[in-house]
């Protein structure tokens, strides 16, 4: 009589989902190349199917593991709420997240301080980096949850996004520029170097819709993806920027910079907590979701 299959064979049919590879998904939960095989072959022989095409340096699930995956994953999140349940005062182990870089600087980084005092237990690993890159690996899982902007898209329909903050779209120009700036916001939009960000960006996309806001076209001069290194460049007189104005920055006291709201628009970027439906560190993302909630605005 073949054995039920446990778990462990469960997550090791998720890692293998995952990776493509017995060696690479053996690496992420601890067991040899010759382990995993093992295992797969056992759920194999468990359920009568086939679940993976093997081939000389990877496998590739079958129709059989794609219709099964979303149960399974189902069924292994269930287990582990189940046993979060026992120990439902304390967060544990490690969450793996992904930040802009602008949320890190205060805010967020401060629900994190936070969370870590109350949890000692609990280990986090952030990465900085684009909202529209941090999509894509939290829905295959890489990562357990990020903080994005609201994208201009629909989201895959595993996700969910909760809006923590706001920030307005300004107009940020140095006050020494290296060129003639004019005195209206719109006059200098037309006529100064205008310093992008990455416009395949989802805050680039804001931008562009604050530019169509105001009817002017602008002389690029450089496009870069990192707001900080853009108002970088704008203090040492180099060029003007639409940007988010920084909730975890006050520029207002910038003696290099002047932040200037734009006649006639109203474009925000929103940013929140982008995480699947169902996933192991509903708990942890929950606590700083309700962090955001009680803070004053």
């Amino acid at each position: 009589m073949t054995p039920m299959p446990s778990i462990a064979h469960f997550r090791t049919f998720l890692a293998v989902v995952k990776h493509g590879s017995f060696a690479r998904a053996g690496r992420e939960i601890g067991l040899t190349p010759a382990a995993v095989g093992l295992q797969i072959r056992a759920l194999e022989e468990a359920l009568k199917t086939p679940l993976f095409d093997r081939g000389a340096r990877s496998v590739v699930q079958n129709p059989a593991a794609r219709k099964l995956a979303p149960r399974i994953e189902d069924l292994v999140l269930r287990y582990q709420a189940l046993a979060a349940e026992q120990d439902a005062d304390k967060l544990t182990g490690t969450v793996v997240m992904g930040a802009l870089v602008s949320a890190l600087m205060g805010a967020f980084a401060d629900a994190l301080w936070r969370l870590k005092r109350e949890h000692p237990g609990l280990a986090v690993k952030l990465f900085a980096g684009l909202s529209s890159d941090f999509a894509y690996r939290v829905e295959h899982g890489e990562l357990d949850a990020a903080i994005v902007t609201e994208s201009p898209r629909p989201l895959a329909a595993s996700l969910a996004w909760t809006p923590l903050y706001s920030e307005p779209m300004v107009l940020i120009v140095p006050r020494r520029a290296h060129f003639p700036l004019p005195p209206e916001p719109l006059a200098i939009l037309r006529e100064a170097p205008f310093l992008r960000f990455d416009r395949q960006t989802w805050t680039g996309y804001l931008i562009r819709k604050v530019l169509r806001q105001c009817k002017v076209s602008v002389h690029d001069e450089l496009e870069l993806n990192s707001i900080e290194a853009i108002a970088e460049l704008v203090r040492h007189g180099f060029g003007v920027s639409i940007v988010p104005r920084l909730a975890n920055v006050d520029w207002r006291r910038d003696r290099a910079l002047r932040v200037i709201a734009l006649p006639g628009v109203a474009v925000k970027r929103h940013v929140g907590m982008l995480e699947r439906k169902h996933h192991a560190r509903a708990a942890f993302t929950a606590i700083i979701k309700r962090y955001f909630e009680t803070k004053p605005r």
